[in-house]
């Protein structure tokens, strides 16, 4: 009777940690269609870090470029949606914006990569 009551408890805790749940995980910086319409070459650079934010990615080299990236895995489906700005500054003011999917890009599928 010990061992039925045994192994009528440990099947199912075996069987029950198999159902692992693996979350989102969003990284960088969200920017929304709103925020981007407002983006204008000429603003200042602390316009747009009120604007945006802080950007991700500071390049020690280049000291007049900040890159704005967002990555979002799904789950355990690595499907990775990833999104990169590349904002230019002349002195203080913004020259040229370099957008790489901000907002909203489409998601990659199968079907695509063949």
């Amino acid at each position: 009777m010990r061992k039925i009551l045994i192994s009528s408890f440990i099947f199912p805790v075996l069987l029950l940690s198999s159902c692992v749940y693996v979350a989102d995980v969003q990284q960088g910086n969200v920017i929304d269609k709103e925020e981007l319409d407002q983006l204008k070459v000429g603003m200042t650079k602390k316009q747009v870090k009120f604007l945006l934010g802080t950007p991700i990615i500071k390049d020690a080299f280049h000291k007049n470029r900040w890159d704005y990236v967002y990555t979002l895995r799904k789950g355990d489906n690595y499907i990775l949606e990833q999104r990169r700005m590349k904002l230019e500054f002349k002195g203080d003011k913004l020259s040229k914006i370099d957008n790489r999917g901000y907002p909203n890009p489409p998601l990659k599928t199968e079907e695509e990569d063949d």
